[in-house]
């Protein structure tokens, strides 16, 4: 496990020191479903398939398709005009390494093995969770979903974007304040100046194994993507995140001491083909970090539907999801049904395509949702200017969190480490205690 932990701080340390082919190109490779690539022909008729294959579950066949940025925000608003969902496209970054996400006998391989890695899925912790439920108030959400929403966008490329992202690892950071066993850190991605934000909780018992829940902190208007182009995105995505940092607020004022760790995770470049996310995931994946399971909150605060919660059955767990649901009945008391949101269309396909167990609890029918996201009208007014939508999206997110790491209130802390550029953060050895602080300050100088 030491050597994983030094390749992950290591790799995290270099990755914002080279410059990707990527940034210095006007193409990019994506993959889209059926159903998106019928959309990207009408718009860009040039845009060929360079390979399909069937998928696992045979649900829609993928396709490898290079496209400048034009033709991409023309397919993200085909595809949300259109098919009414989101995404819908996947970022890869080249052809070899599209071809290779394509191939489904690796992924067969990966998720064959999960059957020992996946939770009991027991609930059994009803003592921990009920007393949380009531703390949950829809005037922190709604408060959290104004600031965000505050900057003139939070795309991945712009200042305001990158700004977003500071603001929120402060955010996070004083409402830890006090806690040796949490760190919170920010993830570089080389190829653009937004970076990830995630929360780490080291685990009492099991803090190799780790449970995330997750959500997309940028934002994009389809008319445009400057500095001062309007897109608020206070649907999309900042009431997920949002919801996250209630779930959170109320899991630290009750002292709760998870046996797995938890990582809760705020997306950079969501809307441009799950970049972040994918980082992250395929960076676990490489070093061996076991992912027990990952929730998706990506928009949570507009009721579009008759029933409350709509958990997406596509490019999910299927079992997770059955738990999920389970979760709902058990401590929410909401209502709830399944739907569908096709190929790519948040950030735990990410997760489902490293094999990790995922699901995503939507706000609405995916037909009936937030008309208004991607434009500069996606504001807190949609929903009346309350969350009271979200706060059940939050009892569900504390109820996934507690019930997958288990856990206890109280209890001594444990020291995390405090790697300012790295994607993974766990229990290192003594010995590691003085290269992680000095790798830290490096960093903050740079």
């Amino acid at each position: 496990m030491t050597t994983r932990l030094i390749a992950v701080l290591i790799a995290g340390i270099f990755a914002g020191a080279s410059a990707s082919a990527l940034a210095q190109s006007n193409k990019i490779w994506i993959s889209v479903g059926d159903a998106a690539y019928a959309q990207l022909q009408k718009a860009a008729p040039q845009a060929v398939a360079r390979e399909s294959r069937a998928t696992l579950a045979g649900q829609e066949k993928i396709h490898l398709v290079e496209v400048d940025e034009r033709q991409m925000l023309a397919l993200s608003a085909a595809v949300h005009r259109e098919l009414h969902r989101c995404g819908g496209f996947m970022f890869h970054a080249s052809e070899a390494a599209g071809i290779a996400a394509l191939t489904p006998s690796k992924t067969r391989t990966t998720l064959a093995g999960l059957a020992a890695a996946r939770p009991s899925y027991a609930i059994d912790q009803q003592s921990v969770v009920n007393p949380m439920l009531a703390q949950m108030q829809a005037s922190n959400i709604g408060q959290t979903i104004i600031d965000m929403s505050s900057y003139a966008n939070r795309y991945y490329t712009t200042n305001n974007g990158v700004n977003a992202s500071n603001w929120l690892k402060q955010r996070w950071t004083t409402m830890a304040a006090g806690r040796s066993d949490i760190a919170v850190t920010q993830y570089t991605h080389s190829a653009y100046p937004q970076k990830s934000v995630i929360l780490t909780i080291t685990g009492t018992d099991n803090p190799n194994e780790v449970v995330v829940l997750g959500g997309h902190l940028d934002s994009i208007n389809q008319a445009g993507t400057s500095e001062t182009t309007k897109a608020p995105g206070a649907d999309d995505d900042a009431s997920g995140i949002a919801t996250l940092t209630e779930t959170m607020r109320v899991l630290l004022a009750s002292d709760y001491r998870p046996e797995r760790t938890i990582e809760l995770m705020a997306y950079a470049a969501e809307e441009v083909g799950l970049r972040g996310s994918l980082s992250i995931a395929r960076d676990f994946k490489k070093h061996g970090v076991r992912v027990v399971g990952a929730l998706q909150l990506d928009m949570t605060n507009y009721q579009g539907s008759d029933k409350d919660i709509w958990l997406m059955k596509d490019f999910t767990s299927a079992p997770q999801n059955t738990f999920v649901t389970q979760l709902i009945d058990t401590y929410v008391g909401a209502t709830w049904g399944m739907d569908a949101c096709g190929y790519a269309c948040s950030d735990h396909a990410s997760w489902f395509r490293a094999g990790v167990p995922a699901s995503m609890p939507f706000e609405s029918r995916m037909k009936e949702r937030n008309m208004s996201i991607h434009t500069a009208d996606d504001t807190l007014e949609l929903s009346r200017n309350n969350a009271d939508h979200a706060v059940k999206f939050a009892k569900l997110g504390a109820a996934y969190a507690i019930e997958m790491a288990k856990g206890e209130l109280g209890g001594p802390p444990i020291a995390a480490t405090h790697a300012d550029q790295s994607g993974g953060r766990w229990k290192l050895l003594a010995a590691l205690a003085g290269l992680l602080v000095l790798a830290g300050a490096l960093l903050r100088r740079r």
